[in-house]
């Protein structure tokens, strides 16, 4: 059995109750370097590969090959599998080895538990755009930023800035601030649920020139977000 595992935030106590039993009935756990070392704390006994970035499809293969020969191993993602995660592209690879048997177990993503520190910017429709033009064109990415502030939704960015992708967040913020004034609430959300977790409320303009990296994730409200008593907060539209 190969399990596509979200670990949510990446404290065991940021993991679904089936993510923890699915971990726990695996022999070997496969993941990104970081994201892996976070459960090792938890699960001692467990075989470990890892890893570093932009080796995603070598960590698949070796969890396919793993459960080929009748190993239960996690492969495990931070957040979600299925959001920016492995659950596809191990669908993907599965055809090479057709005996064996995946299931994806659900995590919280960034998008979630960064807005929960925030207060509730996503209470109403909202979308989600990574920022990493690594397997995404620009092109591409720049047409979803237009769509989403267009049509009033708030937003969420992921991977929002790197070492070497430095004016990615200040580009997202040229696209959207040609539909939203400059004192637009956002917010930041980093290191969430880990050591040197942190938030931060701010405006549009303000978030164009702020430094952030890839264990960041960014809020952009819409026209009806507000700050309320400190949190970000997008009403549903209850009548009050």
């Amino acid at each position: 059995m190969l399990y596509i595992v979200g670990m949510g935030k990446g404290s065991y106590e940021g993991m679904t109750g089936e993510a923890v039993n699915a971990v726990t009935s695996s022999s070997v756990i496969v993941g990104y370097t970081v994201y892996a070392d976070l459960l090792r704390p938890y699960f001692p006994d467990k075989t470990y590969y890892t890893t570093g970035m932009r080796q995603e499809k070598e960590r698949v293969l070796y969890a396919l090959g793993k459960a080929a020969e009748g190993v239960d191993v996690s492969l495990v993602c931070s957040g979600d599998a299925g959001v920016y995660g492995m659950a596809s592209l191990a669908y993907e690879l599965a055809s090479g080895f057709p005996g064996v048997t995946i299931k994806v177990i659900e995590g919280v993503t960034a998008a979630l538990s960064g807005a929960a520190l925030l207060g509730s910017p996503l209470t109403n429709d909202f979308a989600v755009i990574s920022l990493s033009d690594l397997l995404t064109p620009w092109e591409v990415i720049e047409k979803r930023l237009k769509g989403a502030s267009e049509g009033d939704l708030a937003i969420v960015l992921y991977n929002p800035m790197s070492h070497k992708r430095t004016e990615n967040l200040r580009k997202a913020c040229d696209i959207i601030s040609g539909y939203r004034p400059d004192e637009t609430p956002c917010g930041i959300a980093s290191n969430i649920g880990r050591d040197g977790e942190n938030c931060r409320i701010l405006t549009l303009a303000e978030l164009r020139d702020t430094a952030v990296d890839m264990f960041t994730t960014v809020f952009v409200g819409n026209s009806v977000t507000r700050v309320t008593e400190g949190k970000l907060v997008t009403p549903r539209g209850y009548r009050l």
